[in-house]
């Protein structure tokens, strides 16, 4: 199962079948909006909307912990996250598709993570995407024409106000590229859902560092991000193939997304919080109940 957080233009896949638009009940509260099930050739999706169906919700209020774990209990293995962002570098143009690996969190909401006093877990966040899925949506960029850059370093911010001058300049010294406001802590909580996770930056505008661009304009952002969605569809399409290729039922992840959370549970299985412990079911039951047993 193939899931992808993004906006609503994205849903409306040419060939995309068996629609049906589904709810799922979280511990962590009320996701973002009910999830799209749907199959694209043989191959099952899920999609949900980051902000809700509409745009109701702002970034600092998205139910981060929510999203994650409904995508995890519809079945989903691989995460997509499809994000407008903001150019930090010349070189990345209105347009350009970058398929991040590193991220700097500078957000200041909560939580960000799904576990906490009752059962203690700490997650490397060393590679925080998965190299083999940026990997094939690489070759399906390259194979219908999208520009898309391989690496990147996206740096969260709070928002929802777009960043001041003097924070645009301070990220780029920081050596980021991209900047939002929306996959943080969103690709901490994939980590420790043991997700293969990856980002798709998609650039709506240079931020405010440009000499040319030295604010923000929400009406070129739209109609940039318009535009970008025919691309991100079409990448969408060509990538799934690859995506459910490999690594095929039974087969593990070969950068270890998949085992996240193999040693990184600290508590010892008598001092757990029952109540946590049954909250992180779809989340972190695959070594739980290896413990418990």
């Amino acid at each position: 199962m193939i899931g992808i957080i993004g906006g609503t233009g994205l849903y409306e896949l040419p060939g995309l079948v068996a629609q049906e638009w589904r709810r799922i009940d979280s511990p962590f509260g009320e996701p973002s909006d009910a999830l799209l099930f749907g199959r694209l050739g043989e191959h099952q999706l899920v999609f949900l909307p980051r902000h809700g169906r509409g745009h109701r919700i702002p970034p600092h209020e998205i139910p981060f912990r929510a999203n994650i774990d409904a995508l995890k209990r519809a079945g989903a293995t691989t995460v997509l996250s499809m994000s407008a962002v903001g150019s930090l570098r010349a070189e990345l143009a209105p347009g350009t598709f970058v398929l991040v690996d590193q991220f700097i969190d500078r957000t200041l909401r909560g939580p960000k993570t799904f576990f906490g006093a009752g059962c203690v877990a700490h997650v490397s966040m060393a590679h925080p995407t998965c190299a083999r899925v940026r990997g094939d949506l690489a070759a399906a960029g390259a194979a219908i024409g999208v520009p898309t850059v391989a690496g990147g370093t996206y740096v969260a911010m709070e928002g929802p106000q777009f960043s001041s001058a003097a924070e645009s300049e301070m990220h780029r010294m920081l050596g980021c590229d991209v900047v939002g406001m929306t996959n943080m802590p969103e690709a901490k909580l994939a980590r420790e859902a043991e997700l293969c996770y990856a980002t798709v930056a998609m650039v709506t505008d240079f931020d405010c560092w440009h000499p040319d661009h030295d604010h923000v304009v929400v009406e070129h952002v739209v109609k940039v991000l318009r535009e970008n969605a025919d691309h991100a569809r079409a990448l969408i399409a060509a990538a799934v193939p690859r995506l459910g290729a490999a690594p095929h039922p039974g087969e593990v992840c070969p950068h270890g997304c998949d085992r996240a959370l193999d040693h990184a549970i600290l508590t010892a299985p008598a001092a757990r919080d029952p109540e946590l412990v049954r909250r992180l079911a779809a989340v972190a039951g695959r070594v739980l109940r290896d413990a418990a047993s």
